[in-house]
């Protein structure tokens, strides 16, 4: 007489499996959903285009998101079993729900950190200032009316001229040691009071057809879709965190910035 065999059924088994499956889809579903409403924000709001290419918050979001969504249902699927008591089960979900969270709430902090919260005139460019360029021992000296970190995304403003040419040497020497003028906020002014440097500082977009000519139809196509001709518009080279360097077009006259362009123009 043999003993009896101590497997569980075929059946059982595949409907655990199936319970697990159901469970991290269960899971996987709801964490998409979180990562969506996380990408309104951060999409929306910190980095419109085109911060989110040139600012790197794009890849930045997906990488850390991607992690966060996919481990969670991954681990729900390994823990998720019937068999164990009602009491321990949900105490093993809800340790892994709030693993989860704290993993996407570091990740929207990184992604807050490394935010772009200014586009600065600064002297003959734009500049992109991020969160983490600002110095914080000069946040107390930002000027009335603008804000250091804007929650409702960048904001277009300009760093003033030099007062004397010891303050010219002092921020030369602190550029130098990875400090750029356009993230300080004691040199922050409204981009109103330099519209004037800005045009002319501002070249004439016609130069920059002919410097690429290869790229005439790219030069066309951004300046139809900013509804403005060649004659009209102006340009400067902009400079974010990435390695590749962009193109503002500027309105010729008002100084006011009506699109933008992978082109490096320097």
């Amino acid at each position: 007489m043999q003993p009896p065999s101590t497997s569980l059924p075929h059946h059982t088994a595949t409907f655990d499996w199936r319970d697990r499956l159901r469970a991290a889809s269960i899971h996987l579903g709801l964490s998409a959903l979180v990562a969506a409403l996380a990408a309104l924000l951060v999409f929306g709001l910190w980095y419109p285009y085109p911060y989110r290419v040139i600012s790197g918050g794009r890849d930045l979001f997906v990488l850390v998101v991607s992690v966060d969504v996919v481990l969670g249902p991954l681990i729900t699927f390994a823990v998720f079993d019937r068999a164990k008591p009602r009491r321990e089960l949900r105490r093993d979900l809800t340790v892994v729900g709030l693993l989860q969270l704290a993993g996407l709430l570091y990740g929207l902090w990184t992604v807050n950190m490394a935010r772009p919260v200014h586009m600065v005139f600064e002297i003959d460019r734009f500049r992109v200032v991020h969160l983490i360029d600002i110095p914080s021992e000069l946040e107390a000296r930002t000027p009335p009316g603008i804000e250091v970190a804007p929650w409702g995304g960048p904001t277009l403003i300009a760093a003033r001229p030099f007062r004397s040419e010891k303050e010219n040497f002092e921020a030369t020497m602190a550029a130098l040691q990875g400090v750029q003028i356009g993230a300080r906020p004691d040199f922050w002014q409204p981009y109103a009071e330099a519209r004037a440097e800005v045009l002319k500082a501002a070249r004439p977009v016609s130069q920059l057809q002919s410097r690429f000519p290869q790229r005439a139809a790219e030069i066309a196509a951004a300046l139809q879709q900013a509804g403005r001709s060649a004659a009209e518009t102006s340009y400067l080279p902009l400079i974010a965190r990435k390695a590749e360097a962009w193109t503002v077009l500027l309105d010729g006259k008002t100084a006011a910035i009506v699109g933008y362009l992978p082109l490096d123009s320097f």
